[in-house]
């Protein structure tokens, strides 16, 4: 069925041009998380000229600050004073957020910058303890500037246009719920929501499958049903090395 999906996915984004993936899995080595691999392997399919990819794991991003709920000013997220002022970062002049402005080292900008100039943003994750993992959700929470912009300061909604979707990758709980919930939250940022974009992978309903055998078995499923993940991991290895070189 996921492999249906992702077939369906891609025939949708074919018809789209200027694309942006954000994964947001994380592994301790070279190993390439499986969410990770299936974005890589889109990108192939549908072409280097068209889809941008930007791993969130790499990036130097802050918490967010909590400015939605700031004590004496009320919500302060995203206010005009928020704007960072550096024209090679902030090039469209809408990003606008204080935990950038307060942390010169943050790294936000790098994907408000593209994503601000996409058509289309297609998240990709892991699902850990039944819901997105912690990468994907300081993501979502340091975005909040952009949702803020339009529900409570009342101004204009900069990403109404932005199609947007979440693939997410589990073993064996709440994948199905965490995507719904997802969707509910892009769809409340503003962005135009596409049950084409939006689908999960899990390799078993049973949430007491925790066995070491089952995690490794999934492993080999998952390589079956996406039958390209091998050659994935050699891309971008290969990837890799070549910017460490460049």
């Amino acid at each position: 069925m996921s492999l249906i999906n992702y077939k369906k996915t891609i025939t949708y984004l074919k018809k789209r041009n200027k694309i942006l993936f954000l994964t947001t899995s994380n592994r301790c080595n070279d190993e390439i998380p499986k969410s990770t691999s299936i974005a890589y392997q889109m990108k192939e399919e549908l072409g280097n000229d068209k889809v941008t990819i930007i791993d969130v794991s790499k990036l130097k991003i802050h918490p967010c600050e909590g400015n939605v709920s700031q004590i004496g000013k009320g919500n302060h997220c995203g206010t005009k004073e928020s704007i960072l002022k550096d024209k090679d970062k902030n090039p469209s002049g809408n990003h606008r957020c204080w935990c950038s402005i307060n942390n010169d080292d943050d790294e936000l900008w790098k994907i408000s910058k593209e994503l601000l100039q996409s058509d289309v943003v297609l998240f990709f994750g892991s699902i850990r303890w039944g819901k997105m993992n912690a990468i994907y959700a300081k993501l979502i929470e340091r975005l909040t500037w952009l949702e803020n912009r339009h529900t409570t300061l009342g101004e204009s909604n900069i990403i109404k246009n932005i199609e947007a979707g979440i693939i997410s990758v589990g073993h064996n709980w709440n994948g199905k719920e965490a995507i719904e919930l997802e969707k509910k939250i892009l769809t409340f940022f503003g962005f135009k929501v596409s049950d084409e974009l939006s689908w999960f992978y899990q390799w078993t309903n049973n949430y007491e499958n925790e066995s070491q055998k089952g995690y490794k078995q999934d492993v080999k499923d998952f390589e079956k049903e996406f039958n390209f993940i091998k050659l994935v991991k050699e891309t971008v290895i290969k990837f890799i090395d070549f910017i460490s070189k460049n």
